[in-house]
């Protein structure tokens, strides 16, 4: 695929022109276990490169509702809005060639970025948080290790409150200019326990000041009748928006990172 233009646009935001642009379909992400679009995007003379996964195309999954995946994207995008964190790239739902679907700001990852590694060590190194041991052929196990880094852990804060599913490796997209996206939010905002992820090396660990801050303005946001509250009812059930809640709370009650349940697989496969 080729290089994407650098985005945000001087006349539009990045989310009004996803959300207002032409379509052009370019390709396809083949190894997506989902229908996942390479497009072009383009209006009023601005132009940018997107992902779009039209419901149509989503696989049915046991403990979700049928097309609701391009939703919980959108919904992750505006909760991570929300936190004032920009974890997740401009995200919309909208119209396209193969019907309604999410859409999303095609980011260019860094290649040299390391947030994830293993190592033959028993503990992590500086600088470094351990996941767990990994089978890595031939009866050998390595250690499973992430970048002890403060975008990771907003992330694995973001992740413990909309009950991110399948957050991979390959999820994470470190940018040049320093910032993190993440992407793959489709198993998200379940009632159910179902966080499984990458990022435990805080688990049971106090939350920063500044996750507590965070968690604080999602609870007011969150209230009935609020700003997030309604836009979220629009993109999820009531259920989900009370389990929603509860977590934000329970974080804050706590005051500390979650830790495995032992209810489900704690760690998904393949990690990236």
């Amino acid at each position: 695929m080729p290089a994407p233009e650098r985005i945000p646009p001087r006349s539009l935001t990045a989310r009004d022109l996803l959300a207002k642009g032409e379509l052009t379909v370019r390709g396809r992400v083949r190894e997506a276990s989902n229908a996942v679009l390479y497009c072009s995007v383009s209006h009023e003379g601005e132009q940018a490169q997107c992902v779009y996964k039209p419901v149509a195309g989503e696989r049915p999954l046991w403990d979700f509702p049928d097309g609701t995946l391009a939703q919980r994207e959108v919904a992750a995008y505006e909760l991570s809005e929300a936190t004032g964190w920009g974890l997740v790239p401009p995200t919309v739902l909208r119209d396209g060639p193969y019907g309604e679907g999410m859409v999303q700001l095609w980011i260019e990852a860094d290649p040299s970025a390391s947030l994830l590694a293993l190592v033959e060590d028993e503990e992590p190194g500086d600088g470094w948080k351990a996941v767990g041991f990994a089978e890595v052929g031939e009866g050998r196990t390595a250690l499973l290790v992430h970048a002890d880094d403060v975008r990771l852990r907003r992330l694995a804060v973001l992740d413990a409150v909309i009950n991110n599913g399948d957050r991979k490796g390959g999820h994470l997209l470190p940018t040049q200019d320093g910032h993190l996206y993440a992407i793959d939010h489709g198993v998200t905002f379940n009632v159910d326990d179902k966080l499984r992820t990458l990022l435990w090396g805080w688990a049971g660990d106090p939350l920063p000041p500044e996750a507590t801050s965070a968690l604080a303005g999602l609870t007011a946001a969150l209230g009935e009748g609020e700003w997030l509250s309604t836009r979220l009812a629009e993109l999820l059930t009531g259920a989900e928006v009370e389990a929603l809640r509860s977590r934000v709370g329970v974080l804050l009650g706590t005051g500390r990172h979650p830790v495995p349940s032992g209810d489900w697989p704690a760690i998904p496969w393949p990690p990236v």
